[in-house]
């Protein structure tokens, strides 16, 4: 039976699925012991099925039943050989990432891969056309329990802010500026080509770092005087900028695409795509932890007050509306303007249990389109951060010095925070010097 008709943003990233760069996002959950599948597919009959769209295909431009529809067709396991190590693991989860879903079906997929020792890893995949990053959150607290006996009322996560009251508050002012800004960012200068950018092959490498405790990243924003996002901003840039540096390039500034949730409260647990994307400058090409930072800052703070999200998200609008074409040469235009894409999704604040089994670790990965082939995802659960990277196998093989450079940047920063806390404390009545 055909249901609702696929919202035209929706339809825009389904278009924009590519061999090269399939539209998917990718979330993985790490246990300790073995998952009870035969529970966990219950859990999803009653929980993941409630909602529509997990048991329809995309049909022409709608979304429809599908017949005789089996949760256990969506729900694969596979036992690792004997001495399964974390190299091996990343392999299997990268090969996950690099094959497309079957569009006969509906769009999503779960992997249990488990180790002998019985330690599992729950591989999701699900179609960026289903929904964005802040609507599977959604869901995945929906599924889950605060308790192995279940049963409990989902908790809430730390929600990114929310820029739903943008479509009230525009003026003509505001938006004129704000075109203004797209026109020159269409306007400008394709990105410098790195190792960060080429032809993309068909394979993808993923890699995540160790955690990072959330405490130490909020107490080093405190010092600095910005926010979380600010200094994971920065240390993604640091990161980058020492990355390329060890392989003797010289770092070019460079450009990310940054989403925006618009989703206003009462949207938060709404499918489908409600995000706009904003354009970044990563200062690689400053020296310092202090310069990146205070550049990093000043440009989140502009964008904070800038409706560029919602101005993007209106372009998806109508590219998704509009013929194959137009779309294609949107994502063309908007590819070149950006080397990678960076989020940072909130997750739960608390542990959660699925099928019994608490959850250790929570990390997902970012589809990027078009010749874009890096992915950086910032992730926070249960009083931790990890980073986690996606990228196209033919430009970055060693996505490990990423994330150990990426510690190294956290450590330059809370030293920072440090020096700046030691200031105040030596002359309390003096403020504290922005960082330079």
């Amino acid at each position: 039976m055909a249901g609702e008709r696929l919202g035209s943003v929706d339809r825009a990233w389904l278009r924009l699925d590519r061999p090269d760069n399939p539209m998917r996002i990718t979330g993985v959950l790490t246990f300790d012991a073995p998952l009870d599948l035969a529970r966990l597919r219950r859990t999803l009959e009653e929980r993941l099925l409630a909602l529509p769209r997990f048991r329809q295909r995309v049909e022409g431009s709608r979304w429809v039943d599908v017949e005789r529809f089996d949760v256990a067709n969506h729900v694969e396991h596979v036992v690792l050989p004997p001495g399964a190590d974390r190299a091996l693991l990343s392999r299997r989860i990268g090969a996950l990432v690099s094959t497309r879903l079957d569009p006969a079906r509906p769009l999503w997929r779960l992997t249990a891969l488990e180790n002998p020792d019985g330690r599992t890893v729950l591989v999701a995949r699900v179609h960026h056309c289903v929904g964005d990053g802040f609507a599977l959150m959604a869901v995945l607290l929906g599924i889950t329990d605060a308790s192995p006996e279940g049963g409990d009322a989902p908790r809430e996560v730390d929600r990114p802010p929310s820029r739903g009251g943008w479509r009230r508050r525009l003026s003509s002012a505001s938006l004129g500026a704000s075109a203004l800004d797209l026109l020159r960012l269409l306007a400008a200068p394709r990105q410098p080509e790195t190792r960060l950018r080429g032809p993309l092959g068909l394979r993808k490498r993923v890699a995540w770092s160790p955690p990072v405790p959330l405490s130490e990243v909020k107490a080093t924003a405190r010092a600095l005087g910005g926010t979380v996002n600010d200094v994971l901003m920065a240390a993604v840039a640091g990161a980058l900028r020492r990355y390329l540096l060890a392989h003797g390039e010289r770092p070019p500034a460079l450009r990310c695409t940054v989403p925006v949730s618009l989703r206003a409260a009462s949207e938060m647990r709404a499918l489908g795509n409600r995000f706009g994307l904003v354009f970044v400058d990563l200062p690689l090409d400053l020296t310092t932890p202090r310069a990146r930072y205070a550049a990093l800052k000043r440009r989140m703070d502009r964008l904070k007050r800038s409706p560029e999200a919602l101005l993007l998200w209106q372009l998806m609008r109508l590219t998704g509306a509009g013929p194959r074409w137009l779309e294609a040469l949107a994502a063309a235009v908007l590819g070149a303007k950006a080397s990678m894409v960076v989020t940072n999704v909130p997750g739960p604040r608390e542990p959660r249990y699925l099928a019994g089994q608490r959850i250790q670790t929570i990390m997902f990965w970012v589809p990027q389109a078009g010749r874009i082939g890096v992915g950086v995802s910032v992730f926070s659960y249960a009083g931790e951060v990890r980073l986690g990277l996606s990228v196209d196998e033919r430009l970055v093989r060693d996505p490990e010095r990423v994330l150990q450079a990426f510690g190294d940047e956290l450590e330059a920063l809370a030293g920072l925070g440090g020096e700046v806390i030691g200031r105040a404390g030596a002359d309390p009545s003096a403020p504290s010097p922005p960082a330079r």
